[in-house]
């Protein structure tokens, strides 16, 4: 399984959002994000912006309650002109706050798994930074590039957070939904090192469970991780609906299980 060293994970955040600032000027302001169809690039980096500034006052402060959470938002530039400078400052507030010393200090998990908080959120920026950096990308046509170990580190995050306590708390249509009665899917990519990228998901009638394990399954969903990563997240199609549509990804076996798992596991902001 890869995991990111707490390093790895702050360059990530600095270094993508410097990437998704750079797409989105050139996209311009009122860009439409087609993987993020209810969004403008303004409307991106907002977001993004926003929670990263967000994210780091509950690690500065220490927020362990979760009533005591941020109530403002942080207020977004007035132009495209702002945008990189106020991105590099929140990447940078939110990595600097996400310290060695703060790794393993009492704040607010909002998954509810066994992370720390400061932990939880540290690979929380480093998925918004990437995944809406590619959102960012393609609005202004550019391609994505994500490095193997952070895609396959952030594939890893995305089924703890599918499988935690607070998803089937939040999400009850979403974890009902991916239930099951043994079904299995294995997902595994070709440019990580042994079983670094490799995850093996069960569909029980308690809940949908995974593994970092390569076993033989209903559906084997193989490619980059950096292809699993965008398809897991819906940023592009599990197979190719047609000439225009190409996509890496190989699929053996029932091909609607694994499209019924993507159409089911959405994020709230996707």
């Amino acid at each position: 399984m890869t995991e990111l060293t707490a390093d790895q994970a702050r360059r990530a955040i600095v270094d993508h959002t410097r990437r998704l600032a750079e797409s989105a000027v050139a996209a311009g302001p009122d860009a439409a994000v087609p993987t993020a169809p209810k969004w403008t690039t303004t409307d991106l980096v907002a977001h993004v912006g926003q929670t990263q500034n967000w994210v780091a006052e509950i690690i500065e402060r220490r927020i362990s309650d979760p009533t005591q959470l941020p109530a403002e938002l942080a207020a977004p530039p007035a132009g495209p002109g702002e945008w990189q400078a106020w991105l590099s400052e929140s990447a940078q507030r939110v990595a600097n706050a996400c310290s060695d010393d703060a790794l393993d200090a009492p704040v607010f998990n909002a998954s509810g798994d066994g992370r720390t908080g400061a932990r939880f959120w540290l690979t929380t920026m480093v998925n918004e930074a990437v995944v809406h950096g590619v959102d960012a990308a393609t609005a202004a046509n550019r391609p994505a590039d994500i490095e193997p170990a952070v895609a396959a580190a952030l594939i890893t995050n995305h089924f703890t957070m599918l499988t935690s306590p607070t998803w089937a708390m939040q999400r009850s249509e979403s974890a009902d939904a991916i239930r099951g009665t043994g079904q299995t899917l294995q997902w595994q990519a070709t440019d990580t090192a042994d079983d670094a990228g490799a995850w093996f998901v069960e569909r029980q009638p308690d809940g949908a469970t995974w593994q970092p394990a390569t076993q033989p399954a209903d559906v084997t969903v193989t490619g980059p991780a950096q292809s699993l990563l965008l398809t897991l997240t819906r940023r592009r199609p599990l197979t190719a609906g047609d000439a225009t549509d190409i996509t890496d990804i190989t699929v053996q076996g029932d091909t609607d299980l694994a499209q019924h798992w993507l159409d089911n596991t959405a994020h709230a902001s996707d």
